[in-house]
């Protein structure tokens, strides 16, 4: 793929070369890199194609996909490359690849989930679901971006009460965002900081179960 991101991918097992699978894409969290999620999906390695991107910045210990101005504001110029880097990259691995179209699928976490929700709003229904956990959705990129209709998507959407990185409240408002928009939203709030508890990974990953379950059928 002629693609600016570092990534790992893995293809299902015993592919059968008439058919098309499911796709993830899996986006970290500021400071971290692409080992850090593909842990949360292991279960779908066989069936999925997964890919894992790292960020473009280093941002110690790790990697960032962008830079911030403050806690809720990405810095405008940065973000909106790199979003346009990662739509080329969803779109080039659909082609290249033997990916399900209607079957394709972003979870993040912290910036990659601030990115995956807006993946959602631009790509319309070349995603058919995001995962994004701990993030939230930025201002201008439902009120200046040109978005595509999101009535089709799938949206789980969790943040911890705790969260002292990204409050609480801003995965209330995208959930609400969301639902504005039209899309089918699972809402979960766990009583915990900035992470991933046991409790949400099992939310998680039996929300993909189903997805996958649905769309296989």
């Amino acid at each position: 793929m002629n693609t600016p991101f570092t990534f790992k991918h893995t293809q299902p097992t015993q592919m059968d070369a008439t058919k098309k699978y499911p796709a993830l894409f899996l986006l970290h969290g500021m400071g971290s890199n692409e080992d850090d999620l593909p842990q949360l999906v292991q279960g779908f390695q066989e069936q999925c194609h997964i890919f894992s991107l790292r960020g473009p910045i280093a941002q110690k210990p790790g990697y960032a996909f962008f830079t911030i101005q403050e806690m809720d504001q990405p810095d405008r110029a940065v973000f909106d490359k790199v979003l346009v880097a990662l739509q080329c990259f969803l779109l080039e691995a659909i082609d290249e690849y033997q990916i399900d179209p209607h079957q394709v699928f972003v979870l993040g976490f912290n910036q990659g989930a601030v990115l995956a929700q807006s993946l959602a709003f631009v790509m319309g229904n070349l995603v058919t679901g995001i995962v994004a956990l701990s993030g939230y959705t930025p201002k201008f990129v439902t009120e200046e971006y040109a978005i595509r209709s999101i009535e089709h998507l799938q949206a789980f959407i969790s943040h911890g009460d705790y969260d002292y990185i990204i409050p609480s409240q801003l995965g209330i408002e995208s959930k609400e965002i969301f639902e504005q928009f039209g899309a089918t939203v699972t809402f979960k709030k766990y009583p915990d900081g900035h992470g991933v508890t046991a409790d949400n990974l099992r939310d998680l990953v039996a929300f993909l179960a189903q997805q996958l379950q649905q769309d296989l059928q």
